[in-house]
């Protein structure tokens, strides 16, 4: 307290020697080692602010703020952050523009009195990879991106799929349709749907599911969604392998989906047509009501608005797939068959065409209404109309004949020894040959791109290339394609 006092005496001390002797300011300064404009301070404040009382030490900080919040706007901030905890500055601010708050405050005025109130994390925030390039096109309707939404579940925990698809320059939601399995077929019935309510997009952006793509599938190909986008004149572009950034919009409805809908959502309906109702709502609201940051605050239906959707959609190529839908407990009668080099099986005299991907392979063949349906492993991969001979109209197809081992093509080989499964390792994959052929020595050759497995000059299997390519030097680098390690299948030692 002594030393406030003696601070306080000094300065009017300093004053009384300017006002009374008429010493000069910086004469005064000089003796009291302050700066000049703070005599003048000292003069101003004792002259305005009652005498000796203004002369004593202050807090900084200014008496106002002419743009600090008022507490009545500081009020609703707090009072929409509470009804709707998953808003954030932005749709708040959004809120009290829509309301008429004047004077409106900033994103980061909103964001201060929320920490202020505990009703914000204050998290680091996490800056945007320089790598990243951001890509929007110039018009509605140019380009949807679709994908499918995973870990959704039903009241007894059933887990099913969201099928979503979003505009890329508007943001407008075109599908959100849960289905209970994300096979071709109800994908394709989404898409199907998406063109018929919207129109039809210049192009869709996928990534390489095999919903989407035979890109990197067994089958031949094209798989239905790719039928329907050229039947309907769509360009179907597909995302580099690993690059989720690619089809980043649509990944971003998942995250505001997961937020704003499935956090009270999930878990919650008994079947799906009363997810889809209730997810119906929320897209409705999105759509046209919900301001989106990217549409400068406003719904993303004003922008999809200005979209041409004149062209009408071709659904044909849904109309005419095959639907095979198995009873439980039961299994549709067929016969079973080897295809053969070309990619071909042959049923009542007459040839079929599989694909040379599935070479060498059992499948089941199964003929019924008219139809022929190749099926693989438990999937049709191809289907063709029946064909017989006037003869053969009351025929049932044929056993299975015995399978006859062609002599296998010449070329460089290396030899390597099947594991107790009857899978042989080749250029760091796996190829299965069969249990019949297990720890038996195998001959791996590559032929007109398939990797060709015969013993004894007989080919055994032909599988489709599924290794670098740029290890079959290793791997054909040892003398005469043998092995040279101790234990290999010739015994060798190097």
């Amino acid at each position: 307290m002594l030393v406030e006092l003696g601070v306080v005496e000094q300065r009017y001390r300093a004053v009384l020697e300017v006002l009374d002797e008429g010493v000069p300011v910086t004469v005064v300064a000089r003796r009291y080692g302050v700066a000049r404009q703070t005599v003048h301070e000292w003069l101003r404040r004792y002259a305005n602010e009652g005498g000796l009382s203004g002369l004593a030490d202050r807090s900084p900080k200014p008496d106002s703020c002419p743009h600090q919040m008022s507490v009545v706007t500081e009020a609703r901030v707090v009072a929409v952050r509470r009804e709707h905890p998953g808003w954030g500055p932005s749709r708040i601010r959004w809120q009290l523009e829509c309301e008429g708050v004047a004077p409106l405050p900033g994103r980061s005025g909103v964001y201060r009195a929320l920490l202020r109130h505990g009703l914000a994390g204050g998290k680091k925030r996490r800056w945007r990879r320089s790598g990243y390039r951001r890509w929007e096109r110039g018009r509605a309707m140019e380009l949807w991106q679709m994908d499918v939404m995973g870990r959704v579940f039903l009241a007894d925990g059933a887990e099913v799929k969201v099928v979503t698809g979003i505009d890329d320059h508007s943001r407008f939601i075109v599908s959100a349709k849960v289905v209970l399995r994300a096979t071709a077929r109800p994908v394709c019935l989404a898409l199907s749907e998406a063109l018929a309510r919207h129109g039809v997009p210049a192009q869709v952006l996928t990534d390489n599911g095999k919903v989407f793509t035979a890109r990197f599938g067994a089958g031949p190909g094209p798989v239905m969604f790719d039928r329907i986008c050229a039947d309907n004149g769509i360009r179907h572009l597909l995302t580099a392998p690993y690059s989720p950034t690619t089809t980043g919009k649509v990944e971003r409805l998942h995250k505001t989906m997961r937020a704003e809908f499935f956090n009270g959502a999930n878990r919650v309906f008994a079947t799906v047509p009363e997810l889809q109702t209730a997810l119906d709502g929320w897209v409705n609201e999105y759509n046209t009501c919900r301001p989106h940051q990217s549409c400068g605050g406003r719904p993303p239906a004003d922008r999809f608005a200005l979209a041409d959707r004149s062209v009408a959609a071709d659904h044909s190529a849904i109309a005419s797939a095959p639907a095979v839908q198995p009873v439980p407990g039961s299994r549709m009668a067929g016969v079973s068959r080897w295809v053969n080099a070309h990619g071909k099986i042959s049923l009542a005299g007459f040839s079929y065409r599989v694909g040379v991907t599935y070479a060498g392979e059992p499948v089941e063949v199964i003929a019924a209404g008219g139809l022929v349906d190749i099926v693989h492993r438990g999937v049709v991969v191809a289907t063709h109309a029946q064909r017989l001979r006037r003869d053969q109209a009351d025929r049932n197809p044929r056993a299975p004949a015995a399978r006859r081992a062609r002599d296998a093509t010449a070329g460089l080989t290396v030899t390597r020894l099947a594991d107790g499964s009857g899978n042989v390792s080749f250029a760091g994959a796996s190829y299965g040959c069969g249990r019949r052929w297990a720890r038996q020595p195998i001959d791996v050759s590559i032929v007109a791109g398939s990797v060709q497995l015969s013993r004894d000059g007989k080919v055994i299997r032909i599988h489709p290339i599924r290794h670098d390519r740029s290890r079959e030097l290793g791997a054909f680098a040892n003398p005469n394609g043998r092995p040279r390690r101790k234990n290999s299948a010739t015994g060798n030692i190097a």
